[in-house]
């Protein structure tokens, strides 16, 4: 973060100092009290679990200058205010003006699925033009994005915003913190169609971000979904379509992909073609790179820098399409981070493309999909047929529509399509099936944690 003076702390979040106006904030900003060191600011957050206040003199013994608190505390000076979060927010919107002023671009994603996977790639892309801040993980909400802002500094030439949405207004008010140059909308899917009621109530919401666009701002937009082509008419902004199809202003032809279900394509973009070989897993990560390429080439990027960006890109978040090879021959897929019908989907079809010898699915239930949640689980038990997966393992009381559907569409109940209650269960059925060669796909919604039944196979196969 650029240097504070606790007076300019006070002022930017409206909060009451109760300490010396002139100590100086030269760290960062956190709300874990373990990071904490010399020169940072500690936020503290009345969680459900643990409040933050409560860890003011671990903060104050790691050498922090000050926090944001509701009250007043012994343990070191404080700026008072009525809601840490919604401070937090004022001091990052006061921040990201000055550094705009001072040059920064700020460009920010939002979707229904590939929301993280196309910031890393974009983080990664600008890095080659200039200092980028990109968030870790899925850093896209009320904390999350203001923490990301306040890494930045002087130094910072573009930052990577991912923007996610529980209901109407959250991206608007995201972009009240920091309102982006370009904005990037990849697709509107199932995710948390419970919440928003219909596919049209997430466009909606997804749509807050163009809205928020500037005059003279690039609206990315993907032309292969036509609702989010549709928020063209919602924006001031520029707008910059890309896709697979002929009318996309930057797209993707002649994809293949290899042995790793890597995607290889040809670039089209402002009149040249640049081959891309990407080092992410599955076809589904063109429509990503594609809308990577885009924010970035608005971001004054040329073609050429972008392809051999792209190209040297790789994974960068936990849990996300990772794949992982076994001493005794046993691949290990993990994108147990989060699920939904189209990322499901999507991850089949990456599982397909993986050389083995047997393919397995290994799938928990996906949440928040309203009252089609059954329907869907067992659509995506017939799409695992559909998608060539030998067997199906469906966990978890909720996944049950899931094995369901997949003896529906011709795997053996009990032996090419089982439901095993837990993780537990999961874990000696596969101790006792797998075999060297095989490609094991575990995913599930993030609620579920089969990132540890991921863990557990690798562990089980380890020294083979």
């Amino acid at each position: 973060m650029i240097p504070l003076t606790l007076a300019e702390v006070a002022e930017l979040t409206g909060g009451e100092l109760t300490g010396p106006a002139h100590d100086v904030v030269t760290g960062a900003v956190t709300l874990d009290s373990r990071t904490v060191a010399a020169g940072d600011l500690f936020v503290a957050v009345a969680g459900e679990r643990v409040d933050g206040h409560a860890f003011l003199p671990a903060a104050a013994a790691a050498g922090a200058v000050a926090a944001i608190t509701t009250r007043s505390d012994a343990a070191l000076p404080c700026v008072v205010v009525d809601d840490p979060v919604a401070a937090l927010g004022r001091l990052a919107a006061g921040v990201h003006a000055r550094l705009v002023a001072g040059g920064l671009q700020t460009l920010a994603i939002t979707g229904s699925s590939g929301k993280t996977s196309t910031k890393d790639l974009l983080g990664q892309v600008l890095a080659a033009a200039g200092p980028t801040v990109s968030p870790p993980g899925s850093y896209n909400n009320d904390i999350g994005l203001p923490l990301t802002v306040l890494s930045a500094d002087e130094r910072t030439r573009f930052l990577v915003l991912e923007m996610g949405s529980r209901g109407p207004g959250h991206i608007a008010r995201l972009c009240r913190v920091a309102r982006p140059r370009v904005g990037v909308v990849l697709n509107v899917g199932s995710a948390h169609l419970g919440e928003f009621g219909s596919p049209e109530g997430i466009a909606a919401a997804k749509g807050e971000l163009v809205e928020a666009l500037p005059e003279d701002g690039t609206a990315v937009l993907n032309a292969d979904d036509p609702r989010v082509l549709a928020m063209s008419a919602r924006t001031r902004a520029r707008v910059l379509t890309t896709g697979r199809g002929a009318d996309a202003a930057v797209r993707a032809v002649d994809v293949s992909l290899d042995d790793a279900a890597r995607a290889r394509f040809t670039l089209v973009a402002a009149t040249e073609v640049h081959p891309v070989a990407l080092q992410v897993v599955g076809e589904h990560q063109v429509a990503n790179a594609l809308s990577a390429a885009g924010a970035a080439l608005a971001a004054g990027m040329a073609p050429a820098a972008v392809a051999a960006a792209l190209s040297a890109a790789g994974p960068r978040s936990r849990w996300r399409m990772e794949v992982s090879r076994r001493d005794d021959g046993v691949t290990v897929v993990n994108d147990a981070y989060n699920a939904n019908p189209e990322s499901m989907r999507a991850a089949l079809a990456a599982l397909a493309g993986l050389s083995g010898t047997r393919r397995i699915a290994v799938l928990g239930a996906m949440g928040e999909l309203g009252p089609d949640g059954a329907a869907e689980h067992e659509r995506l038990g017939r799409d695992a047929a559909a998608a060539g997966v030998d067997l199906v393992v469906a966990v978890g009381p909720d996944a049950v529509g899931i094995a369901d559907g997949a003896a529906a569409a011709g795997r053996r109940a009990g032996k090419e399509s089982v439901h095993v209650l837990d993780r537990a269960a999961a874990r000696e059925l596969l101790s006792e099936v797998l075999r060297p060669g095989d490609v094991v796909l575990v995913k599930a919604s993030r609620s579920y944690g089969l990132e540890l039944l991921a863990a557990d196979l690798l562990t089980a196969g380890a020294g083979a």
